[in-house]
């Protein structure tokens, strides 16, 4: 039983502050919760679609394919801007979770695969963000590379496609080297696992 099992949230006030790529809303809000009193909030919530990660796992070599990428809010925040990361996108409709995975791993790094292992859904900032991210595992061979990858001209992405093993890559994550969330996520739900060991 939970101190929130019966708290009431009353929607006040919903309006647009910025629409573009994403959505920015500004949500006035009443919270009602047993033992305290009612107190009104305003938080401003970042609108996305839910998205989908794969970590490509090369079971013949041990080794992972990733993609570096620009990231202008990591490059805003003082950091190196040009991150490692899983392939990973928004979820189109009329899309699944894993056809999304599987369409962007064929996008961004030519791997055709026919199906992946769900890992987790995930909020990965619940505080003010609504996209949940859904990742996956997919060990894959040489004979799966169909294309050279690196993303779609007409998104405009521009991608370098690396591959590294895969001790290698948890190797970075501790040392600070790969900083992105998803990508962290995946690699240390395929360690914990063993997977492909």
């Amino acid at each position: 039983m939970s101190i929130f099992d019966k708290a009431r949230i009353a929607i006040l006030e919903d309006k647009t502050l910025w629409k573009g790529w994403s959505h920015l809303r500004g949500i006035t809000f009443d919270f009602f919760r047993e033992g305290r009193a009612p107190h009104r909030l305003s938080w401003e919530v970042f609108d996305r679609r839910h998205a989908a990660a794969i970590l490509l796992h090369n079971i013949e070599r041990d080794t992972v394919t990733l993609v570096r990428q620009l990231r202008i809010a990591a490059h805003l925040s003082g950091e190196y801007p040009y991150l490692l990361e899983v392939p990973a996108g928004f979820i189109d409709d009329g899309e699944t979770a894993m056809q999304a995975a599987l369409r962007e791993a064929l996008e961004e790094t030519g791997y055709e695969i026919a199906k992946a292992t769900p890992a987790f859904a995930a909020f990965m900032s619940p505080g003010s963000v609504t996209e949940k991210l859904h990742g996956f595992y997919s060990p894959v061979t040489d004979a799966d590379r169909i294309a050279t990858g690196g993303g779609l001209e007409d998104e405009q992405e521009d991608l370098e496609v690396i591959e590294l093993p895969f001790a290698e890559a948890l190797d970075m994550v501790e040392a600070g080297e790969i900083i992105d969330a998803k990508t962290i996520m995946l690699l240390q739900w395929a360690a914990l696992r063993r997977v492909g060991s």
